[in-house]
């Protein structure tokens, strides 16, 4: 959030009770998530920034869940419960009345629009201010404005009405400017005229909009301030919006990373959640994924085809096609290619997790390998260890998980299981194949050989006629006849 002086003056309601049939889910509209934020999340970002003396937030549809979210992402928000009465003139009348005496402006928001910026809406407040009208609507000029209310404006340029689409005219229909749904009101106008709104229309429901044809009525000005950016006004209906508002959002997003100095290869497929920080010099190759509150430093390279969730990663980092999540990955440090780091996993610098190696719940010491072809969970690995191909850290006896500690300086052989509780010393080596059940000396050699025993002619013997068999016999026939030619 910017630190703004706080405006004193400026109450913000943001409308979030609405259930979104459009959108077919369980999940409350604006709880839906793009950029690692809910809908009303990006909403709150924004109001926060502009500093304002209350922030309120209208529910009713699902009411805890959306409330819940709500207070986890900014506590100092007012809550407020919309009663039966329907309609976003409701909302924003209970809304004020949570905040009496209140004798400012009062920003009206809809928690479904994740793309206003606070620029936008710093402007549109003051613009409303330099107007001296009771009521300001923000307005954009579009396109196509089928299914949106049009503005029709007075020759003086302020606002007449708002057509609704079944009720414009041709002409009316013609217009592309339309309205946005934000609205800027004095707080003491706001009160009166909407307590002379009623709900005699076909959906029974208060409407905010009929403010507009009541101020004109009693003769007082309505202001419409265009927005520069269309794209600030999209709100979210459906999921194909959903998807493209998410789009938008993350374009956003990736650009201000590129001119803060991190180097993205392909836009196009690189998401980026809000959430994430990029240092200067961070280089992202294609079909790269960083959410959440992922963290990377200088110098470090992620991807292509990799995706980190609430990861640090360290200086000059290399981090490629890989998955990792609440992980720690060190300055220097090497991942991948094909690795899976899960929750836990803290990787020194200078460390190597390499390739189709599984890593949980593990911290790998400075400098330390595990190259590649393992799994290695609930383990602490020390300074300067390798661990050869195949390693596996047995750490579940069916019952409850046990740790494996390995001592600095320590390199195994390929295809080693650690049976946990177990710990391996300071210097000591295991041979290829080792089943480590007990603990090893520092500087030991830990082995685990069983004699090799070949049972001659077996295939001939138990797999006739087979190709194998047929190769065995020709074999042989071939070594007969060079032990022959010796003897001769």
């Amino acid at each position: 959030m910017t630190e703004n002086t706080q405006d004193a003056s400026l109450a913000i309601v943001i409308l979030a009770a609405g259930q979104g049939t459009r959108m077919r889910s369980s999940l409350p509209k604006v709880l839906h998530r793009i950029g690692g934020r809910p809908l009303v999340g990006h909403v709150l970002d924004t109001a926060r920034d502009l500093a304002p003396a209350h922030i309120l937030v209208v529910v009713r549809h699902e009411r805890d869940q959306v409330a819940e979210a709500v207070t986890g992402i900014a506590d100092e928000v007012v809550v407020v419960d919309q009663d039966e009465i329907p309609g976003t003139g409701r909302a924003v009348e209970v809304a004020l009345a949570a905040v009496p005496g209140f004798s400012g402006d009062v920003l009206v928001l809809s928690g479904d629009c994740p793309l206003v910026d606070a620029a936008t809406l710093t402007d549109f407040v003051a613009e409303h201010r330099a107007s001296g009208a009771p009521a300001t609507l923000m307005t954009a000029v579009v396109e196509d404005p089928t299914g949106y209310g049009r503005i029709i404006r007075d020759t003086d340029g302020t606002v007449a009405r708002i057509v609704e689409q079944k009720d414009a005219t041709a002409v009316e229909a013609a217009v592309l400017e339309i309205n946005a749904g934000m609205y800027v009101f004095q707080a003491a106008a706001l009160g009166r005229e909407l307590a002379r709104v009623g709900t005699d229309n076909a959906q029974g429901e208060k409407y905010l909009t009929d403010i507009v044809g009541l101020l004109r009525a009693a003769g007082a000005p309505v202001a419409a301030s265009v927005a520069r950016d269309v794209t600030v006004t999209f709100g979210v209906n459906d999921r194909a919006q959903l998807a493209e508002v998410g789009r938008l959002l993350n374009a956003r997003t990736v650009r201000r990373w590129q001119l803060a100095g991190a180097s993205i290869q392909d836009p196009a497929t690189t998401w980026i959640d809000v959430t994430a920080e990029l240092a200067p010099d961070v280089t992202v190759l294609p079909n790269t994924h960083i959410l959440r509150a992922t963290v990377i430093a200088a110098g470090a390279v992620i991807g292509p085809d990799t995706t980190l969730e609430d990861c640090e990663v360290g200086e000059g980092a290399t981090v490629r096609r890989a998955d990792a999540t609440l992980a720690v990955i060190g300055a220097g440090a090497t991942v991948g290619p094909f690795a899976y780091l899960r929750p836990g996993t803290d990787l020194a610098a200078g460390g190597k997790i390499g390739t189709f190696v599984e890593t949980k719940n593990s911290t790998i010491g400075a400098g330390s390998k595990v190259p590649h072809l393992s799994y290695i969970g609930d383990t602490t690995i020390g300074r300067g260890v390798n661990l050869g191909a195949g390693a596996i850290t047995a750490n579940y006896d069916d019952l409850a998980k046990h740790r494996t500690e390995i001592g600095d300086e320590v390199h195994s052989g390929s295809h080693n299981v650690f049976v946990a509780p177990v710990r391996i010393g300071d210097g000591a080596k295991t041979g290829a194949g080792a089943v480590i059940r007990k603990d090893v000396p520092a500087g030991a050699l830990a082995l685990s050989v069983a004699p090799q025993r070949n049972v001659e002619g077996w295939v001939e013997n138990h797999r006739p006629g087979t190709a194998a068999a047929d190769a065995a016999a020709r074999a042989r026939s071939a070594q007969e006849a060079d032990d022959g030619q010796e003897e001769g």
